[in-house]
């Protein structure tokens, strides 16, 4: 393990190797014979796993409930929603044919031209169609919403360059799909998920985000308003970490699906959606992660506590498990997930290589001396921070310790992104932080969509966030000089 811990590039070499040899060395994940796609590993999957659970809960308690529909979607369905098929009409992948069979000079299987499908169908890249032509069979009078669903799922976005987690063919998610009575019912619903996520984020992820809106270039296919949750990388990229997005009536429209309101009236349903996905995974690397390896929040490590015993022999390992046993036990009591790993065909320090490697972030060490005087070697990951501390006590202190590490990485990540972030009022100043510094840039904007894309064009900065909360400062736009009434957030992003 030392030898492949040397392997792990160092982030301030090259930011983008260290990314992939975290996510490989930890094993988090790994290419796939599928160019694009992913193999999420056990201990990568167990992550997700809590991920999904909290999430899951959150969205339960917030009156949703879960649904799945169809991986495929008529191809007609897409062209019922211009700017929905507009969107995601490059990185659809489509089924043409149903069947194979044997090419006639032995060279293997082809696809028999006699199996062509009557409608192609599109691998699902997102479901807001086959969902809404499915409401319409739901949906007759006010008293039939709102319907609140979210399904968990997979769907395919044909990406040519991707990377681990951030960006496959093929990813995990959940998203949420809900119908409304009125226009004022759904905004509230996506600004209620907005506010999910980013408690999500900040309370499990122990990372800080800025909830904003999007810029009309910048929205969701299909949808009158997005809101988003951004949060800083340790390169100073952001990343978008969830969206959800008031889509008004547009899908009710393009899909005829219509209530009788209160009134006796006909009237189009309002929809929003909303979601996250496996994207998570690569945030959780890059915010908090080191040189060592990943650095993991307890609330979402699947191992909290890893204990190992130092020894020589048979005989002082049957001295030491016992207590080791005993004291894991009055852990897994309290809700603290345990590993002892007594393997005997690794050394300690490998061990220790390895489980810091993994980011378990709390390790305990116990050799015939710690046993003989009541104490126990305790390793915290967040800091590498290293003492002695008594037997006695132990488990009480642990608990408090995950509590107080949670808080800590929190802590660390937002301290960093206030210094990352900087206020800017001229182009050539904000070029200037943008290639020395990065981070997120606090600038005023004219709200045209030319003069976004001139600086996404020439900086490949995007406007990440309207901040919900930003203040209204009277200002000009750094770039055209027209006047603004208050700074958005630009960043180069993932």
């Amino acid at each position: 393990m030392a030898k492949e811990l040397k392997e792990v590039v160092n982030r301030e070499e090259n930011y983008s190797q260290w990314y992939n040899n975290l996510v490989v060395k930890a094993g988090l994940a790994e290419n796939s014979a599928v160019r694009g796609c992913m193999v999420i590993k056990p201990y990568g999957y167990a992550i997700w796993e809590k991920m999904q659970g909290i999430l899951d809960k959150m969205f339960k308690e917030t009156g949703h409930q879960n649904a799945y529909f169809p991986l495929f979607i008529p191809k007609s369905f897409f062209s019922k929603e211009a700017n929905h098929v507009e969107g995601f009409a490059k990185e659809c992948a489509v089924v043409t044919h149903y069947r194979l069979k044997n090419n006639p000079d032995g060279s293997g299987v082809v696809v028999d031209p006699d199996a062509k499908l009557e409608e192609e169908l599109i691998v699902r890249p997102t479901s807001e169609t086959i969902i809404w032509n499915t409401y319409k069979n739901w949906i007759q009078s006010y008293r039939d919403l709102p319907i609140l669903c979210n399904q968990w799922a997979n769907v395919v976005r044909w990406e040519m360059r991707t990377r681990l987690f951030l960006r496959t063919a093929e990813f995990l998610w959940q998203e949420g799909h809900t119908a409304h009575a009125t226009r004022e019912e759904a905004m509230d619903e996506a600004r209620r998920m907005i506010h999910v996520y980013a408690d999500f984020a900040e309370k499990y992820l122990a990372l800080p985000v800025i909830i904003g809106h999007k810029s009309e270039n910048e929205r969701f296919a299909g949808a009158e308003d997005t809101l988003t949750i951004e949060a800083l990388m340790q390169d100073g990229k952001a990343l978008q970490s969830g969206t959800s997005h008031f889509l008004a009536q547009n899908f009710a429209k393009a899909f005829d699906v219509t209530f009788t309101n209160k009134e006796g009236k006909l009237d189009y349903v309002w929809a929003t959606s909303w979601g996250v996905s496996t994207r998570l995974m690569g945030a959780l690397i890059m915010a908090h992660s080191d040189n060592n390896g990943l650095v993991l929040p307890p609330k979402l490590a699947p191992i909290q506590v890893v204990m190992i015993p130092i020894y020589r022999g048979e005989e002082q390992l049957r001295e030491i498990n016992p207590r080791l046993d005993e004291i894991a036990a009055r852990l897994k009591a309290k809700g603290i997930s345990v590993k002892i790993d007594d393997r005997d065909n690794v050394r300690s320090g490998f061990k220790f290589a390895e489980w810091e490697l993994k980011g378990v972030p709390v390790r305990l060490a116990m050799g015939p001396r710690d046993l003989e005087n009541g104490t126990i070697e305790l390793v915290r990951r967040d800091t590498l921070e290293k003492e002695t501390v008594p037997q006695e006590g132990l488990v009480d202190r642990i608990e408090k310790l995950m509590e107080e590490i949670q808080q800590s990485i929190f802590d660390k990540a937002a301290k960093f992104r206030e210094t990352m972030t900087t206020k800017v009022d001229t182009y050539d100043e904000f070029k200037k932080v943008l290639d020395e510094k990065g981070g997120f840039i606090l600038a005023h904007w004219d709200g045209t969509v030319e003069t976004e894309e001139r600086i996404k064009d020439e900086t490949k900065a995007t406007i990440r966030c309207i901040p919900i909360d930003a203040p209204e400062e009277k200002g000009v736009c750094m770039v055209t000089g027209k006047p603004s009434s208050r700074r958005v957030i630009f960043a180069r992003a993932y």
